[in-house]
């Protein structure tokens, strides 16, 4: 579990954010799009593996279609108690804005691996396979998210 990322871009006697605690994965991963308005308003996916939340930034969302390929900027690894915040992170904190839970729910990993990760997700909103896609032509943080066809 890698937080020093996480841990080092927050002041968290300023930010409602979770501080990095010991956490206990799930039985079945968990996985949460959180609505982020912050500078720029996107969304933010996190999936529950090795105790962290693995996160992407997809600026325009979730696809809900199969075959729509949206870019998904990975991010620093969160604490499995971001699972669950909703909130505003205060002016000048990094990334400020409102946080709301967009849909969460299970996942099932079918592959996850350096550069491909395919998922089932079973959520409140969205539902389905999806594969998030490393995009190295773009840049080395860069992802697809795609909605497959079920």
């Amino acid at each position: 579990m890698d937080l020093d990322a996480y841990h080092t871009k927050r002041n968290f006697h300023k930010t409602p954010e979770p501080e990095p605690l010991p956490g206990h994965e799930s039985e079945h991963p968990r996985f949460v799009v959180q609505e982020h308005r912050a500078s720029t308003h996107h969304y933010d996916l996190r999936l529950e593996r090795d105790g962290v939340l693995a996160s992407w930034a997809v600026p325009k969302g979730i696809p809900e279609s199969p075959g729509v390929r949206n870019l998904a900027i990975r991010t620093e690894d969160h604490p499995l108690g971001y699972a669950d915040f909703e909130g505003t992170i205060p002016e000048g904190e990094y990334g400020a804005g409102t946080v709301r839970i967009w849909d969460r729910g299970l996942y099932e990993p079918l592959t996850w691996s350096e550069n491909k990760i395919e998922v089932v997700m079973k959520g409140e909103r969205i539902s389905g396979r999806y594969k998030l896609i490393k995009f190295t032509k773009a840049g080395e943080k860069d992802w697809l998210v795609i909605k497959s066809r079920d």
